[in-house]
């Protein structure tokens, strides 16, 4: 997928990032939030230990957090009970991301400094040529979106998009196509916006980028829901 949404701090990561904890929590969440690991299911520490060739006490770590997200249940006698999320709750939790990116788009444009529009521009062309000569362009895409979301100027919004992200399964959004032409000329369009200080075009602007990501998501989750019907 070119447009890897930069909901977080950092890119979209690969399967080697990041601490053990960090890895053993990403691989496990997104098992969760995609079914491999069913509600009810019960996660033996032990043997995901060994899949990681690390201690218990990562994996522990990495299930407390999950725990505090919702999707496990931690238990003194009967372990790590996985609760998981509904296909209904990851529709939300993209409808509550797309909506927190229309306001940091918003915020931007009334914040951002010239230095911070000349970097944008700049990763803007650097999205076109990758795209344009066929390349994978995620990169430069994630850093273009995530240079408009720090121009927001607010901690705590980036923090709350990085909340609403991490419940959207990352192999959902890889599996969505994006129409190049028209991401590109939105790409434009959000680019003057931000140089028109015009924060309700860089919304608008922004929410439309983000329309057809919720459709495809939306029948992502659909054929999820088939497929837990038919191995029922």
């Amino acid at each position: 997928m070119s447009e890897p949404w930069p909901v977080a701090g950092v890119p979209a990561p690969t399967a080697g990032s990041g601490t053990i904890r960090e890895r053993v929590c990403r691989v496990l969440r997104e098992r969760i939030l995609t079914g491999v690991l069913a509600p009810g299911a019960r996660i033996d520490l032990d043997a995901v230990a060994v899949e990681f060739d690390t201690s218990r006490t990562p994996v522990r770590e990495a299930c407390l957090e999950l725990a505090l997200d919702g999707l496990v249940r931690v238990a003194p006698r009967t372990g790590i009970i996985v609760l998981g999320a509904t296909p209904e709750a990851i529709l939300e939790n993209f409808a509550l991301m797309a909506a927190l990116l229309g306001v940091a788009a918003e915020w931007a444009a009334q914040r951002i400094t010239p230095e911070q529009l000349k970097r944008v521009r700049a990763l803007k062309v650097e999205v076109a040529i990758a795209m344009r000569s066929g390349d994978d362009a995620a990169t430069e895409n994630w850093l273009f979106h995530r240079e408009v979301n720090k121009a927001c100027g607010s901690p705590r919004l980036l923090a709350m998009l990085g909340m609403a992200g991490r419940m959207i399964p990352h192999g959902f959004l890889d599996a969505l196509p994006e129409d190049v032409p028209c991401s590109l000329e939105e790409h434009d369009a959000l680019v003057r916006a931000l140089a028109n200080h015009d924060g309700a075009e860089a919304r608008r602007v922004t929410e439309k980028h983000l329309q057809r990501a919720a459709e495809q998501l939306r029948a992502k989750v659909s054929e999820l829901e088939v497929q837990a019907e038919a191995g029922a």
